[in-house]
């Protein structure tokens, strides 16, 4: 049978992924049939894990930069990968099991390639980018005893692009319309963006896609920061939204060299991380704002980047936005996206039929399904590879089963 043939049936499909934030993983067990247009995801069950305290800490102090031996992450990468396997085993309970992981793992470091990176410590004579996911795959395969398929990024890296973002084709054929130009909008720890043109044509070659800039994982610094720790984010954006904007500051911060920087582009917590907050902290103290304004001034910041993002490097405004990530939840942020957009509905996945919150963790299920069947996942035009490459090292299953 050729690879390709396999698409004929329905594969049942794990997909994981924590995002920037560090919230936890991310769990679904999708029903996958078809192959690219004629692609059908059915989702059975999805959810969130949290971390165990202990070991976020840990992650986001490596994500912050902190010196650790590699003996320690040894330790982080196994530990990540027990608490995905773990995750796995969970999503499955009580349905058919699955016969394929898609795992993103756990991003703790991101360097754009050198010549496009901007804000970020670069290797001299080392033009390619380099991307660091941890909870390796081939631990998660050996713990559940399903073959599993991780390092989606490397492919991309290898050959010049960025490896993010990875999900625009995904998005392509799940959420495109046939005369609709839209934008998938993700809000997860950095936002990052899809322009889907109308599907007729050569409409797969005029897809953009690019990181955004700061979503979620600024905000949940500065909340952590202001609430002196008693909160990790700002639920339903009520406390940004009882605050104002400084709009003299968002105009400073949109100066930051990163928005005029053309795509193909990406960026992470090593630039729109600590420092920076720290940073954005440091020039608000000449408007004397208080915490909520600080926080309303924040999130406009990120609504503002992304229009300013449109606005500048789209062929044309979409004539809908659709939302997905935790960050869509947050119906202040949501409410700015609206005003700022003025006349262009902002919806989510969600009323598309789509599962907004789970809907990277569906989209590296597909691109592990995809990899099976020796498709490419990537998208150039996305990630700036002069081609199209299979993502994802396949890593066998093993006979061994975790016991939750």
């Amino acid at each position: 049978m050729h690879p390709t043939e396999k698409a004929a049936f329905s594969t049942r499909v794990i997909g994981l992924i924590s995002g920037t934030s560090v919230d936890g993983i991310d769990a679904v067990l999708v029903e996958i049939s078809g192959k690219e247009l004629d692609l059908k995801v059915d989702l059975l069950a999805g959810a969130t894990y949290p971390y165990p305290a202990e070991l976020r800490e840990k992650i986001l102090a490596v994500g912050a930069g902190v010196a650790i031996s590699m003996a320690e992450l040894a330790e982080i990468d196994d530990a990540i990968a027990i608490v995905f396997a773990q995750a796995a085993q969970n999503i499955q309970i009580g349905h058919q099991p699955a016969t394929l992981i898609g795992s993103h793992g756990q991003t703790v470091y991101h360097r754009p390639p050198v010549d496009r990176g901007i804000g970020n410590k670069t290797i001299p004579n080392s033009p390619l980018g380099y991307s660091l996911q941890l909870g390796r795959g081939e631990f998660i395969a050996h713990l559940t005893g399903i073959t599993t398929v991780s390092n989606f990024r490397v492919a991309d890296i290898a050959i010049g692009g960025h490896g993010a973002p990875l999900v625009p084709r995904v998005d392509a054929y799940l959420l495109s319309h046939p005369e609709e130009g839209r934008c998938i909008q993700n809000l997860g720890g950095i936002g990052n963006v899809a322009y889907i043109p109308p599907r007729h044509g050569d409409w797969l070659s005029k897809i953009r896609a690019w990181d955004t800039g700061p979503a979620n994982s600024l905000l949940d610094l500065a909340v952590e920061h202001l609430s002196a720790g008693a909160k990790t984010y700002d639920e339903d954006g009520n406390w940004a939204a009882s605050g104002t904007p400084c709009h003299p500051l968002v105009e400073q911060w949109l100066n930051q060299d990163y928005f005029h920087l053309p795509p193909p582009k990406s960026t992470g917590r090593e630039l729109f991380g600590v420092t920076y907050l720290h940073e954005c902290l440091k020039d608000a103290e000449a408007y004397q704002l208080n915490a909520a304004d600080i926080l309303a001034t924040l999130t406009e910041l990120t609504a503002a980047s992304i229009v300013h993002s449109y606005r500048t490097f789209l062929p044309e405004m979409p004539q809908r936005v659709l939302l997905c990530g935790g960050g869509s939840r947050n119906l202040y942020l949501k409410r700015r996206l609206e005003s700022l957009l003025a006349s262009i509905p902002v919806l989510t996945t969600d009323e598309v039929g789509l599962n907004a919150d789970f809907k990277e963790a569906i989209a590296f299920a597909v691109l592990a399904y995809w990899r099976d069947l020796g498709i490419p996942g990537n998208l150039p035009t996305a990630t700036g590879a002069p081609q199209e490459v299979l993502l994802g090292e396949i890593h066998q299953s093993q006979s061994r089963v975790l016991r939750s």
